[in-house]
């Protein structure tokens, strides 16, 4: 599993590290039973508290991508297409708010950016 941290992001570790974790079980880089490394681990590896670790793999089980087996580990949860697409939707929804937000702060309005994802889109 490879992950990058941003230390000086807006964004919680955390969530950072649910993202990634996310992103390498929906592309099939982590594989399904493949098992996670231990909170502790990871904690150790990426230099943060095992707290942080513990409240994304929380998170991510609750979602429902991975499982955790108490004794034995996390593994990434049986593969459901539907939640993996749903997944990727909502990343792609999530990204497209973030660009509007950006955009209508420096005084785009709608039309503006409708033209601007059109001609990224021809050209794509």
């Amino acid at each position: 599993m490879h992950i990058i941290l941003n230390n000086t992001s807006m964004v919680p570790i955390y969530e950072q590290l649910i993202d990634q974790i996310k992103n390498e079980i929906i592309s099939g880089s982590l594989k399904e039973n493949e098992v996670l490394p231990s909170v502790r681990t990871l904690s150790s590896e990426l230099r943060i508290s095992a707290l942080t670790v513990k409240k994304a793999y929380d998170r991510l089980e609750e979602e429902g991508f991975v499982v955790t087996v108490h004794g034995k580990g996390t593994y990434v949860a049986a593969t459901d297409q539907k939640l993996a697409m749903e997944a990727r939707r909502k990343a792609i929804e999530d990204d497209f708010a973030m660009i509007i937000d950006k955009a209508r702060a420096i005084g785009f309005e709608k039309d503006e950016i409708m033209e601007i994802v059109k001609i990224i889109l021809e050209d794509h």
